[in-house]
Formats: C-alpha cells, sequence, structure tokens
C-alpha cells in the first residue's frame, strides 16, 4: 500500500523503522525525580564503566547538576499539565525518566535533578539545539530533514495524520474538505503535509494554522474551522480528555505516517549512547511496554482512556530492543 505521497507503507514500515537500532545491555540508577518509574537497578557503576572525560550533555549535567526536559502542555497522552499541577506527565515524560536514570548512572549516582521546560512545535528544535533542554519529551517526528539539525531515541509510537471533525459534518476524508476550512498546529509536520496535498490536489482548503494544538481543537469546537489535522493518536486523546466522543470523531485513512522519538543534541556520542542504554534497559526491564500499557490500554492518572493496542510497527521496534512481553 502507498500513501498519498507514493510513499511505500504498511508491513515493510516495521523493518524500517526498526533498522539500525542497537541492541546492547546496560543499567539504570534513580534521579532524584523520575516521575514514579520503577526501574531494577543494575549493578552500581564503576570507574571501568564510566567515561574518564565526559563531553556533551553528560558533561553539562554534571557540573550543573540538572537535566532539563522540554515539555509540551496539551499533548496528551505524551506531554501535557493539568490544571491543579505545574508539573508535566505523559508516556514521554516517563521514557525521558528512564533516559535521566541511565544519565545519573553514567555519572556514577551524581545528585541530579530534573527541571523542566516548555516548549511548543514551533520552538522544541531550537530549544535543544540552543541547550536550552536537554531532552524534548513530547510528540515529535524523526524524520530525515530533522535528523539534519538534532539527534532522537529509538521509536517511541507510530502515529499518522487524520482528521478530527464534527460529527454530523458530513466529512469523511481530506477529499471533502473542498472550499472548506482546516486548522493545524503550526510548526508541525501535519502542517507541511496538508499544505503539500491542498497544493497537489488543488483542493481549495483555507488552512489556518493554529499556536498548540490546545487551540487548534478550540478553533474546531467553536465552529472556526472545519476540520483539524494531526496525528491520531493525539487527536483520539483529544476526544478522551475532552470528553468529546458525541461530539467528535476522527475519520480518514492515514495521510502520512509519523515515527515519533525523544530529541536531543545532535554529535554527542556519550548521550546518544546513553539514551540508546537507557531504552534496551526499560525494554529487557519490561517498563518499556508497562509505560504503553499505563498510558494507552488504563486510565491514565487523570481518568482518561484512549484503549490503544500497540501497532505490529512499535511491537517490532520494541523486540528488537529486548521488549519481550506484548
Amino acid at each position: 500500500m502507498r500513501n498519498i505521497f507514493g510513499l511505500a507503507v504498511g508491513v515493510g514500515l516495521a523493518t524500517v523503522l526498526a533498522a539500525g537500532l542497537m541492541a546492547v545491555t546496560a543499567g539504570c540508577a534513580v534521579a532524584e525525580d523520575t516521575n514514579g518509574a520503577d526501574l531494577t537497578a543494575p549493578p552500581t557503576a564503576t570507574e571501568e564503566t564510566t567515561p574518564v572525560v565526559l563531553s556533551g550533555t553528560l558533561k553539562k549535567v554534571r557540573e550543573s547538576g540538572v537535566v532539563t526536559i522540554g515539555y509540551r502542555d496539551a499533548s496528551f497522552p505524551f506531554s501535557y499539565v493539568r490544571k491543579d499541577s505545574p508539573r508535566p506527565l505523559g508516556y514521554a515524560i516517563d521514557l525521558c525518566s528512564g533516559i535521566v536514570d541511565e544519565i545519573v548512572r553514567e555519572l556514577n549516582g551524581n545528585p541530579t535533578r530534573i527541571a523542566y521546560a516548555p516548549v511548543t512545535a514551533d520552538t522544541r528544535m531550537d530549544a535543544v539545539m540552543s541547550g536550552k533542554v536537554d531532552l524534548e519529551c513530547g510528540s515529535t517526528t524523526s524524520n530525515i530533514e530533522r535528523q539534519k539539525s538534532v539527534a532522537f531515541s529509538p521509536i517511541t509510537y507510530v502515529a499518522g495524520t487524520k482528521l478530527m471533525v464534527k460529527r454530523g459534518s458530513g466529512i469523511g476524508s481530506y477529499r471533502d474538505l473542498t472550499g472548506k476550512t482546516l486548522v493545524v498546529t503550526s510548526g508541525t509536520t501535519n502542517e507541511t503535509a496538508m499544505k503539500l496535498l491542498n497544493d497537489k490536489y488543488k483542493l481549495g482548503i483555507t488552512i489556518v494554522a493554529a499556536h498548540d494544538h490546545d487551540e487548534s481543537y478550540g478553533l474546531l469546537a467553536a465552529g472556526k474551522a472545519d476540520a483539524f489535522a494531526t496525528d491520531d493518536v493525539l487527536l483520539y486523546g483529544f476526544i478522551a480528555a475532552k470528553k468529546a466522543e458525541a461530539t467528535m470523531a476522527v475519520v480518514g485513512d492515514f495521510i502520512t505516517y509519523e515515527p515519533y522519538g525523544i530529541m536531543f543534541r545532535k554529535d554527542d556520542p556519550l548521550m546518544a549512547a546513553a539514551v540508546t542504554r537507557a531504552f534496551t534497559t526499560m525494554a529487557q526491564s519490561r517498563l518499556l511496554t508497562g509505560t504503553y500499557r499505563k498510558w494507552f490500554l488504563q486510565p491514565s492518572p487523570t481518568g482518561e482512556l484512549i484503549n490503544l493496542p500497540i501497532s505490529p510497527q512499535l511491537a517490532e521496534t520494541f523486540r528488537t530492543l529486548g521488549a519481550d512481553d506484548f
């Protein structure tokens, strides 16, 4: 099967997503703030297993005692903020806590705390490249263009662009948007894809770019847009979080495929190795699949239930890292 841009998708996607992922074993230590993660600690690091000369992010963390996580405030269930607490939570936040645990192990248990900094779709890459944040923990697509500027963890989720519409709107796919208004979130791959689609098929769609996902949803809910295009899992998340099952629906075939990853700075081999070891540890300790179940198959800590089983593509990626419990 091919998507609208002629890219092969389907069974072959699992192989593409899994290619190049390194499965190495290592342990982790617990940071001061790990968002409730319960990792099984491996043997304590020794001088032989700790780099003699630190560089890049690990050196920065050793000197400052802080790992700064960039988070999104409205990308449920990956990264979001509840009204009664400024601290972010979500699937990506939990995975980043696992990375922090590995960083602490690399630093021989050096006291390390987590600081949080909000980012948007427009600002997230600059925040990573400039050093404002060390890990960007949200719903960010890892693609070739972005990999020219930043590095990514192993794949954490496989999503794809779909449409959210009001029930009874008569819109069942992008083909029904001719002459209508579509809202996208500025700085996303969905924005680029929908503009290319509109130009390619001369659909005459009016495309409006909102500041963030919450604003995009608000424009649709207020009737100022006929559809909202973003990754399907985020759309399902909005419906669950807003309790909008009776009024909103996700429609159409996948327009793009979006493999997510955790962003960190490019050309930082020690950090890249630590991120890979963190994911291997989480996979082999069953924390990786446990975290998936926590956010996608069970009621979230704030009560929402998405109920999205793991896809074959993501299961294959996790299996490559050493997970075996699906």
